[in-house]
């Protein structure tokens, strides 16, 4: 096998990460889908308020944003773990080969037993969307206002 010793254990030798390095690669780019979905949920959510849609879609818009979050943090996170094992294999170059996956979800689960319900309100796209959301809302009102007073002056 490419990458390996010829040894038939199978557990001693050279490791070859480019698969892995290939998979991480693929998994980045889904970090792009998150935030496309993020920017159209954030779209959506400001259309519904500019065209005063009932709160309740605005209330779905936000939950989207929030579970988009979650998804991020997460994938961060599972990236976060498989370069942090792949780094500790390269530099260590133990004897025998650890098993790598029982690895990764070592450090994934340590990684998300370290959430809070809060985290995800520190995502970027999050708190602009939070902060848009606020400003047109004020935008709103003042024009509703507005539109009231010049009609009420008739």
């Amino acid at each position: 096998m490419p990458g390996r010793s010829s040894s038939n254990s199978g557990s001693t030798g050279f490791i070859s990460f480019s698969g892995v390095e290939s998979a991480l690669s693929s998994l980045k780019n889904f970090q792009n889908c998150i935030n496309t979905g993020m920017d159209t949920a954030s779209s959506v959510a400001l259309d519904l308020v500019e065209t005063q849609t009932e709160v309740s879609s605005e209330y779905s818009m936000d939950k989207a944003m929030v579970e988009f979050a979650m998804m991020d943090r997460e994938l961060n996170h599972y990236v976060k773990a498989v370069q942090s094992t792949i780094n500790h294999v390269k530099e260590e170059r133990p004897e025998n080969i650890p098993d790598l996956k029982l690895l990764v979800e070592k450090k994934f689960l340590a990684l998300q037993n370290k959430n809070s319900d809060a985290d995800f309100q520190n995502n970027e796209k999050f708190v602009q969307f939070k902060q848009q959301l606020r400003e047109l809302k004020k935008q709103c009102k003042s024009a509703c206002f507005a539109l009231l007073c010049f009609a009420l002056a008739f």
